[in-house]
């Protein structure tokens, strides 16, 4: 197969999302998602997606992108570099499509002066947090021969809505902590404030996804947080913070000096009973590690892990 490579310009798009479902139909991508979580990064440059031609068509794809505007604070890691996503149509495949277009996206990344790419942990606009080598074993064979080496591996999870209803015990901890003077509520706009600033202490994406919720017309009623009898917030959990998507749970977090208190099995079960009042079926999340408190809490409230991710690294060196 003949094939040319270039980078992106404008009309790409909606070619680019027909391909990328036909490269992976379990995790297709409409237009109008690509251009959201894609064009509209503010890391964006169109000469780091590298696409392979034939006949006019587009038929493989290797997206590079590296911090233009920092995550938190300053630091633009300027060594570091990411892959969101790569693909091949099932036509096109060897025929050398993805080590031509890998092979570019290192190079480029390399001038900026990247040394080590990562597949896929990009924030903020991550498709999916890794590389899903049961659903996908011809990509993670791919990047091995590439070079990619496992970092570490996260797991996505679900829980089915439809049979949900707080358990007693937390119901009665929720009482006894009001008496004490505890609240638990979803906040007012003056109450951002504080949830931004604690969000920010586990991941600054989370305090930029929870500002850029509020703004893009997320409902409050969709975050719950808690206060201690002295006033201070200690945690919260929300859901349909990413794409205004009411099934998708997270971020959630508590601080350290709520140990010992239950507040994130209580908060948990506030958000879950919430959501099913909205409406929601379920509620999944695509990023925890299995063995973390975070994720044997999920699998004590009856969630099950649904995937598995690998985050992948190497050297942009040829």
């Amino acid at each position: 197969m003949e094939s040319i490579v270039r980078t992106f310009r404008a009309g790409d798009g909606p070619e680019i999302a027909r391909a990328w479902t036909e490269a992976a139909p379990a995790d297709g991508i409409s237009y109008e998602r690509f251009r959201d979580l894609i064009l509209l990064d503010r890391n964006f440059d169109a000469d780091g997606l590298f696409l392979a031609e034939s006949d006019g068509d587009i038929v493989g794809a290797v997206y590079a992108v590296r911090r233009q505007i920092a995550a938190d604070g300053d630091d633009l890691e300027p060594t570091s570099g990411w892959i969101p996503f790569f693909f091949v149509v099932p036509s096109a495949r060897r025929h050398g499509i993805a080590t031509t277009l890998m092979a570019a996206a290192k190079e480029w990344l390399r001038g900026h002066g990247v040394e080590t790419v990562y597949f896929s942990s990009y924030t903020p606009n991550y498709f999916l947090p890794g590389l899903d080598a049961d659903r996908y074993p011809e990509a993670d064979a791919f990047l091995r021969s590439v070079g990619f080496q496992t970092q570490y591996t996260s797991v996505a999870m679900d829980r089915t809505l439809n049979d949900y209803a707080m358990p007693d015990d937390v119901r009665a901890r929720i009482a006894e902590l009001r008496d004490q003077g505890w609240t638990f509520f979803s906040p007012t706009g003056d109450d951002l404030v504080d949830l931004i600033e604690i969000a920010g202490t586990f991941n600054a994406d989370w305090s930029r996804g929870i500002r850029e919720g509020v703004l893009g017309g997320q409902s409050l009623e969709r975050i719950m947080v808690c206060r201690n009898p002295e006033g201070a917030m200690l945690g919260w959990a929300m859901h349909g913070t990413y794409e205004n998507v009411l099934e998708r749970f997270g971020p959630f977090g508590v601080l350290p000096e709520s140990r010992g208190t239950g507040l994130g099995k209580i908060l948990l079960h506030l958000t879950l009973e919430r959501m099913r009042a909205l409406g929601a079926h379920s509620a999944w999340f695509l990023w925890t590690e299995e063995t973390s408190a975070a994720g044997h809490l999920y699998l004590n409230t009856g969630f099950e892990i649904t995937r598995t991710f690998t985050i992948l690294h190497a050297p942009t060196a040829a």
